[in-house]
């Protein structure tokens, strides 16, 4: 979503993603939680240079070290908190005490060093400060004056939202963010958070490298990175963006699922910023229509294939069993859809049958497990790409995940071949074979 002078100027999906569903921020999480320490700090409930010992006394070491006890909340919040090493920022791990204990060989406000439990700290500190989850919080103070609906966020296994990552809001919602952040706290005439806070999260804090073309060492603000061409941004992992160009008077709103993050501003300044004009451009109708069919019919592409099986290895409605393994998947099935059009994955994970559709040619909607989650928003599409294979695409519609799922059937036998489309880590694919189970032979 692209806004300009507080208008949206153009706004697209990719199917199966839409304007309706959340989306997973990863680290533009942080500036939320950022915003919610701007309100503690507004209402007086906390200072930017309270030493973060003071909320957590219970949780302290023993005998703390003279660089955490001169731990300041101004070092969480940009990155400066004089760790060299990040302690684990799994939900079921991650606590104030796990942070507290970790060595801080650094003087604080001296060394930057991406930190994402650094940020949860900063959300730990407002739900001792108000009693209420950042989520909470910020309910009556931004989401619902800025109408952004129906915000989920993940919590620790204390129940502390995560600070860091796990907030999932829609990507007009993002837009709406950026543009209370353009006009410097202002919504609907009403001054909801102090103009100098947002100055000073958004400016230039520390030091963060010195490479030009990086858009990652323009500097670093209060849970914002600095950019070239005088913007700012909030950002999370595979391309989650909330870009504020004061100069332009613009704001721009990318949910994605990608790996190549500075690619995507090098398109931004490269291709879009020229765009911007100080004087009013002339109207050009038909570019106008043609954009908005353009981007009215958006879709990511389906497997290529036919919707027919063929092969005579292939026997559909066959139970093929796996070996242990990671992903707990005990077997797997390919049935026709009821319906007749399309087709039904059904897979037994831990011991539970999951019910996956597929369309042909189109994207199908269901619920199911995915990543930890019992219940996640799917689309799947499917198609036999060749004699004997069959390709799914798996679309997690509220993260930037998608699989592609590709099963080989030769004899008794499946090959199993399983790869994302992004992840943390080596993300290689992953392959196993099942057997065919002979009491559920359908011939």
């Amino acid at each position: 979503m692209l806004l300009r002078h507080g208008r949206v100027i153009a706004e697209g999906w990719w199917a199966p993603y839409d304007a309706a569903s959340r989306h997973e921020l990863y680290s533009l999480s942080k500036s939320f939680t950022s915003t919610a320490v701007g309100f503690a700090v507004a209402e007086g409930l906390v200072r930017v240079d309270d030493e973060v010992l003071k909320f957590f006394p219970e949780d302290a070491p023993a005998e703390p070290s003279a660089p955490l006890k001169a731990m300041r909340v101004q070092d969480l919040l940009t990155m400066t908190v004089g760790h060299q090493d990040e302690v684990s920022s799994a939900a079921d791990q991650l606590s104030a005490k796990s942070f507290l204990a970790q060595p801080v060989p650094h003087k604080p406000g001296t060394h930057f060093k991406y930190n994402t439990p650094a940020t949860f700290m900063l959300s730990a500190i407002v739900q001792k400060r108000t009693g209420q989850t950042v989520l909470d919080y910020l309910r009556p103070r931004l989401f619902d004056p800025l109408g952004i609906e129906q915000p989920a966020w993940s919590t620790n296994f204390q129940g502390i939202s995560l600070g860091g990552y796990g907030l999932r809001v829609r990507t007009e919602d993002i837009a709406r963010f950026g543009q209370f952040y353009l006009q410097e706290g202002r919504w609907n005439g009403n001054q909801l958070l102090p103009a100098s806070w947002i100055q000073a999260a958004s400016s230039r804090q520390v030091s963060n490298g010195s490479n030009p073309k990086s858009d990652w060492d323009q500097g670093y603000g209060y849970q914002f990175w600095r950019c070239r061409n005088g913007a700012y941004r909030g950002d999370g992992a595979f391309g989650q963006y909330c870009v504020v160009f004061p100069e332009q008077d613009a704001v721009l709103a990318i949910t994605s699922g990608l790996k190549d993050m500075q690619a995507v501003l090098n398109v931004v300044w490269d291709s879009l910023l020229p765009g911007f004009q100080r004087r009013r451009l002339p109207s050009h109708h038909a570019r106008q229509k043609e954009l908005a069919t353009k981007l009215a019919s958006l879709s990511l592409p389906t497997p290529a294939g036919s919707a027919q099986p063929g092969g005579a290895g292939v026997l559909l409605g066959q139970r093929y069993r796996f070996p242990t393994n990671n992903e707990g998947l005990d077997a797997l099935t390919v049935q026709a859809a009821p319906s007749g059009q399309g087709w039904l994955l059904v897979q037994e994970i831990r011991g539970m049958e999951h019910r996956l559709p597929c369309g042909s040619r189109e994207w199908q909607h269901s619920r199911g497990p995915w990543g930890g989650y019992p219940d996640e928003p799917l689309a799947a599409s499917g198609a036999w790409t060749a004699e004997g294979t069959f390709v799914a695409q798996i679309c997690a519609r509220e993260t930037p995940y998608i699989a592609t799922l590709k099963l080989q059937f030769e004899g008794e036998q499946v090959t199993r071949e399983l790869s994302m489309n992004v992840g943390f880590g080596g993300n290689q694919p992953t392959r196993m074979i099942g057997r065919s189970d002979p009491a559920t032979d359908p011939r």
